[in-house]
């Protein structure tokens, strides 16, 4: 306060302003002047507005943690834009204060989600962070980040990336620590924290999902030439490098950071990447990767990269970590292996046309193989996973490439629209409710109600599309078409309802089941729009649509449970619901009506058949 004064009577001085003897005596008294009128009149001006600051604040999750970076000349490359090696350090070390913020206790990386890199940071503007626990598990979390810039000068603010890390908190001995749970207090952390056992589910798979591709795909590795020129051995793009672990590098338990190796991968990325094209590379995107061990202070990192694959405009570079100590004699310690997408950008910003690589042959034509098998489920995943709800078509083709990111998406939509908070109740007839949502484009029902059954019976009847029509009218029938596993299934139904051609509506739904992650979590049944190649629209049907509907049941006591269906409206949908809004809700609350005379017709039945099992 004594320095704002003294600028303002400084600048009055120059300006030839009087000054109060108020002022100057405050100023040169300082602080300590406490016979100074205006320090005197401070406890009434304060009594005057006592609720000045009372007013209610929102709520702030108490594992958020906000950090903001201005970017320097040593943060940056030749062109004066931020590290990408940088910026994973900051990212990692977010995202580990938030982690321990919650556990309470030394936190390690343990994985790291696909990163897209949308924009380059240039010196000058500032890199804001925000990372917070979105759930807890067992003994690992999931910390979502989000990463944009700020420009000062403009005020301009930009999306650089989003990104989701698992952390697993650590005892004093290096064992695993439970956690405890994390409760979600506003709509969008309900989102979070819902879809990311959906999201942990994918991460575990996501191995299984590159030998699944690999064995349904030919081994071509036939080479191309671009542009006349011919292609580049893959060994001429190798590179090794070491690095030596010092306490600068390393946390508080003497361990490595993630982000630090991650920023060494992507050097000698960049290098790799470098020799086949001659010019300076620009990191776009990073895998799915997991650390599968640490590394401590004094070990020796040896890093190694080479190109995979180059395909028109992009390339794929992979990088390995290996450690060892003091003696050579011992083997060295795998860390991590991590693929990186790099572009070259020319003058305007378009990506350029990058030569081929040919691939040593053995190991160097598997890992060929595997990178046009890893682009493929990349550009699936961000396809399916990344994109806006209103941006992935109704009816996405389903393959065994796409599968787990479909399942993964059909799930995610449902919990989401389960997440909204602004339903409305349209009507309530006995124990029936009807709620609507209005958003976007999309108009959304739930109903709902209380059932003699328990959540797992309920759930198994539910589940099963074939025995819609015992209690559904608008079904006549639902086929079985494939059993993709255990939780997901694709039906063939056929509608009641005749279209405007006249004909009966059919439509192939993917049906995918979710037992609870725990405690509190429902079961879930949701249904989604697929397309197959085995069953394409008929002349004979009117293929209908569905973007989004499903079950959702809670126990509410070990005999009762509480049964909702949720309905997302396509917008072809929206002109009917409007003109018979009063038809529609009767035909809902009978049509729930006639399913739980179902669950409870054949609760007996299902229980003598498990009994048997």
């Amino acid at each position: 306060a004594t320095l704002l004064l003294s600028r303002c009577l400084l600048k009055m001085v120059k300006e030839n302003i009087v000054v109060p003897e108020e002022i100057l005596s405050f100023c040169c008294n300082g602080l300590q002047g406490s016979t100074s009128p205006l320090c005197a009149r401070e406890p009434e001006e304060r009594e005057e507005v006592p609720g000045a600051m009372a007013s209610p604040s929102p709520a702030r999750n108490p594992t958020e943690v906000q950090m903001s970076q201005l970017v320097l000349p040593c943060h940056t490359n030749h062109r004066g834009e931020l590290s990408t090696g940088q910026l994973l350090k900051w990212i990692d070390t977010a995202a580990c204060l938030s982690a321990e913020r919650h556990a309470g206790c030394p936190c390690v990386t343990a994985s790291m989600d696909d990163i897209y890199f949308e924009h380059t940071i240039s010196v000058g503007q500032v890199v804001n962070i925000k990372a917070k626990v979105n759930r807890a598990f067992n003994s690992s979390m999931e910390v979502g980040i989000q990463v944009s810039y700020e420009d000062l000068c403009s005020g301009k603010h930009c999306s650089i990336c989003k990104a989701y890390a698992t952390f697993v908190a650590q005892g004093p001995s290096g064992c695993k620590v439970k956690l405890k749970p994390l409760t979600p207090q506003t709509e969008e952390e309900k989102i979070e924290h819902s879809i990311a056992a959906e999201r942990r589910r994918m991460r575990l798979v996501n191995k299984d999902t590159l030998k699944d591709l690999l064995t349904r795909s030919p081994h071509e590795t036939e080479l191309e030439t671009r542009d006349g020129s011919v292609a580049v051995p893959a060994e001429k793009t190798r590179v090794e490098s070491v690095e030596l672990v010092l306490p600068p590098h390393a946390n508080h338990q003497g361990n490595t950071f993630g982000g630090q190796i991650m920023a060494w991968m992507e050097n000698v990325a960049t290098i790799a990447a470098s020799r086949l094209c001659h010019a300076h590379p620009t990191l776009r995107a990073i895998e799915m990767f997991h650390f599968r061990g640490p590394s401590q202070v004094g070990d020796r990192l040896v890093l190694k990269a080479i190109v995979n694959n180059a395909f028109k405009n992009s390339m794929e570079v992979g990088v390995c970590a290996e450690a060892y100590g003091q003696e050579m004699s011992v083997s060295r310690r795998h860390i991590n292996s991590a693929f990186m997408t790099f572009v070259v950008l020319d003058q305007e910003g378009r990506p350029r046309t990058l030569p081929m690589v040919a691939p040593e042959p053995g190991d160097g034509e598997r890992r060929y193989r595997e990178a046009s098998a890893r682009k493929k489920i990349r550009l699936d995943r961000k396809y399916v996973v990344s994109c806006k709800q209103t941006e992935v078509p109704l009816s996405v083709p389903w393959d065994q490439s796409n599968k787990v990111y479909l399942s993964y998406n059909n799930v995610s939509a449902l919990k989401m629209l389960v997440a909204k908070a602004n339903w409305t109740l349209a009507r309530e007839k006995e124990k029936v409710r009807m709620y609507t949502l209005e958003e976007d484009k999309f108009l959304s029902f739930r109903i709902e109600m209380t059932v003699r059954i328990t959540a797992g019976q309920a759930f198994s009847l539910l589940s099963d599309l074939r025995r819609r029509h015992e209690w559904d009218s608008h079904y006549a029938s639902a086929e079985l078409v494939q059993q993709v596993d255990d939780d997901d299934m694709i039906y063939h139904v056929v509608s009641q309802k005749l279209s405007r051609e006249n004909k009966p509506q059919d439509f192939v739904i993917l049906a995918s089941r979710r037992k609870p992650c725990s405690k509190g979590d429902p079961y879930v049944v949701a249904f989604r729009s697929v397309t197959l190649p085995t069953h394409p629209a008929s002349a004979s049907f009117t293929r209908g649509e569905t973007i989004c509907s499903g079950f959702c049941i809670w126990p509410e006591s070990e005999e009762t449970s509480k049964v909702a269906y949720y309905n997302q409206a396509t917008p072809g949908y929206l002109n009917y619901v409007t003109t018979n809004v009063a038809g529609l809700s009767s035909n809902f609350c009978a049509t729930f009506e006639a399913c739980e005379k179902f669950l409870l017709k054949n609760k007996e039945d299902l229980i003598m058949r498990l009994q048997d099992l």
